[in-house]
């Protein structure tokens, strides 16, 4: 009998520490961009690109952000589409193919239709998981994650009229351009942007449209180089927070402690946000270098699900 309860005991506790995800809380726009504000003592952090996908989670699904947070306080990037009767949906490439059951261009698809399909986890694999809408992922974010919405197929003016309706501005918003940047600001200036500043003119863009860098951080590019020594201080004496993403570079690299080596080398090199396909694999890579304390440890939290 005493064994019998020690394991349901035992059970019961894993049954929780599978449930607990980590989380980002904000209680205002100021607290959300005090987050993504360069200080100087800053922890590092961590993007999901498309979500941290992994054997049995797809990209862009809410139950792969949801298994991300349980080893991190991650942010996602996340890949809004259109179908064919305007409904936004989370998908990134035009097509269906490689990442769900069904073929051919997302726009040439009622939403309806696309619920017919599932999505296929990295490996190729069929999962349960239905292609998710934009609006239902902005509904669940709050009060758990934020989320980085790039630009694809749908035009400024809807997302912003989605992002009203679901009423959270804790929603991030990618811009390649000083225009776009501009767009969003002038329909609401508590809006935060990811933007593209790759270079020491398009820094200068963005000074010049009079955005605030308040509202941004800056994706920089895809590799440390010497070359991003000057752009990074440019930026960062602005305050604001500079981004590598490791997607398309060090996410490739075949050997665990490479990547490993590379992810902690984004950091000491001077970056302040990492992105990253496997976000867990970085998340315990960076244990060594993480600091005890910093600005964004105020925000972060633990809730069940």
């Amino acid at each position: 009998m005493f064994l019998s309860c020690l394991l349901l005991v035992i059970t019961t506790k894993v049954s929780e520490a599978q449930t607990e995800i980590n989380v980002l809380q904000f209680k205002n726009t100021k607290e959300f961009q005090q987050y993504f504000k360069h200080t100087g003592k800053d922890m590092p952090v961590i993007s999901g690109h498309r979500g941290g996908t992994t054997t049995g989670y797809p990209e862009n699904c809410v139950a792969t952000f949801e298994n991300t947070l349980k080893y991190t306080p991650a942010f996602f990037e996340i890949d809004p589409r259109l179908t064919k009767d305007s409904v936004i949906v989370l998908m990134h490439d035009e097509t269906l193919d490689r990442t769900t059951t069904g073929k051919g261009k997302v726009s040439d698809y009622t939403f309806a239709e696309l619920e017919r399909f599932r999505l296929k986890d990295p490996q190729g694999n069929i999962t349960d998981y239905k292609i998710p809408t934009l609006r239902e992922v902005i509904l669940w974010s709050k009060g758990k994650t934020v989320l980085n919405l790039d630009h694809k197929d749908v035009p400024l003016e809807m997302t912003a009229k989605i992002l009203k309706e679901c009423k959270n501005e804790e929603v991030m918003l990618t811009v390649h351009n000083a225009q776009q940047a501009r767009f969003y600001y002038q329909n609401n200036p508590a809006n935060m942007m990811s933007a593209f500043v790759l270079t020491k003119e398009a820094f200068y863009t963005y000074e010049k449209a009079g955005i605030p860098w308040k509202n941004m951080i800056a994706y920089i590019g895809p590799k440390n180089k010497p070359e991003n020594k000057e752009l990074l201080e440019l930026l960062h004496a602005k305050g604001v927070m500079c981004m590598i993403s490791a997607a398309p570079s060090y996410d490739k690299l075949k050997g665990l402690v490479e990547r490993a080596n590379h992810y902690r080398e984004t950091f000491a090199m001077g970056a302040d946000i990492l992105e990253s396909d496997l976000p867990i694999e970085v998340a315990e890579a960076i244990k060594s270098i993480m600091p005890p304390s910093g600005v964004q440890k105020n925000f972060w939290d633990k809730i069940k699900l």
